[in-house]
């Protein structure tokens, strides 16, 4: 390749990037300015970016959204991911009739977005447990009024974190990267570990955790950022503006009112890329190599 093609391709990256990031940058220098800056056409910096900042995590208490999409992301994070695991573990290195139609079953769950279900998951979740075992009884065993009120009763978690973190504790995509990662660890691993007297855990524990280390990274960081953008569903399901999630608390900010301070919510965006670029740089190595289905990561 000639040193002229070299430049060309570099000047097309450099501008492809800066496009990319003009959003970032935009957001970056408005939340500096003050309110008579932050409503012209300059993108100078302004001085007022600590002062953004402090009005934000006071005024409008954002550390208490920060912290609880924190406790739910994690939650999340760390749920999926072991889910997924011994789900996928299940489906490779486990034999049982009718293994392959539940992975297309499993499947066929990425082509439901959330949006299709959530009126039905709503129910579930927002409506009252029945008062004992006897009514619930009642209503399953009879085929009639199962069939004509098939969700009669739920769970009562409306304005509880357990109602955005159980609805997400499956992922269909976290069990097929699992699962293509532990085709490509052969099986007499296994044999080998259960002939030596050490049992599933143990291999889990010993052999199968060690060669995944790279895929957990990866699948930390998607189910993170995930979990951290809901908005949505908590929108839905969480009326206390207390207990809400950190991308709702972001859309407090603008409210309904003409007098939006715009350097506050670029401050409040920016706050908000804070967690899961946090989680991105620790764990970067792991998601680089862990993201790629191939025997070379």
């Amino acid at each position: 390749m000639t040193r002229k093609k070299k430049t060309l391709i570099h000047m097309i990256l450099i501008i492809s990037a800066f496009f990319i990031a003009f959003p970032l940058i935009f957001a970056l220098l408005k939340a500096t300015q003050s309110p008579g800056q932050v409503m012209s056409a300059t993108l100078w910096p302004g001085s007022m970016f600590f002062e953004n900042i402090k009005n934000v995590w006071v005024n409008y208490n954002f550390y208490q959204y920060m912290f609880t999409s924190l406790k739910i992301s994690f939650v999340i994070m760390v749920g999926k991911t072991f889910f997924s695991f011994f789900a996928a573990f299940a489906l490779v290195f486990m034999n049982f009739k009718g293994k392959k139609v539940l992975f297309g079953m499993i499947l066929v769950t990425l082509m439901m977005p959330t949006e299709m279900l959530i009126i039905g998951m709503f129910d579930l979740v927002s409506l009252q447990p029945p008062e004992n075992a006897v009514h619930f009884l009642k209503w399953i065993l009879n085929p009639k009024a199962f069939l004509l009120e098939p969700i009669r009763y739920g769970f009562g978690w409306t304005d509880k974190p357990l109602s955005i973190v159980i609805p997400f504790l499956a992922s269909a995509t976290a069990v097929f990267f699992f699962r293509q990662h532990f085709r490509n660890i052969p099986g007499s691993l296994m044999d080998a570990s259960l002939i030596d007297g050490a049992g599933p855990f143990r291999f889990i524990l010993h052999v199968l955790f060690p060669l995944s280390r790279n895929t957990i990274g990866a699948l930390f960081v998607v189910q993170f950022i995930y979990a951290w953008n809901q908005y949505l569903w908590p929108r839905v399901i969480i009326r206390n503006e207390s207990a809400q999630a950190v991308q709702v608390g972001l859309k407090a900010l603008i409210g309904n009112s003409e007098g939006v301070e715009w350097g506050q919510v670029m401050a409040g965006t920016i706050m908000t890329m804070i967690p899961p670029l946090i989680i991105l740089i620790l764990l970067h190595d792991h998601f680089m190599r862990g993201i790629a289905l191939t025997d070379n990561k």
